[in-house]
């Protein structure tokens, strides 16, 4: 996670420099890239514990709950 911190900063450093717009853009993509993988990481392990937990559980309740969760998610990355 600190790479993600120092790609922030470099980004940061290149604004003040006020360098060249689509060197920035490129830097801003890579950040952008980087945390849609640590998403999908997170996304996986939650659905082999806590979704896979709903699933396999009694409550129908939480299990309604866990797959609204996961369609708010998917609805709100399409905005």
């Amino acid at each position: 996670m600190n790479y993600l911190s120092g790609h922030l900063e470099g980004i940061k450093k290149m604004l003040r420099d006020d360098e060249y717009c689509i060197d920035i853009i490129k830097q801003s993509e890579a950040v952008i890239a980087a945390i849609k993988k640590i998403n999908q990481m997170i996304l996986e392990n939650h659905l082999n514990t806590c979704v896979t937990e709903a699933i396999k559980g009694k409550s129908e309740k939480e299990r309604k709950k866990k797959i609204k969760e996961l369609l708010e998610i998917f609805k709100n990355s399409d905005k």
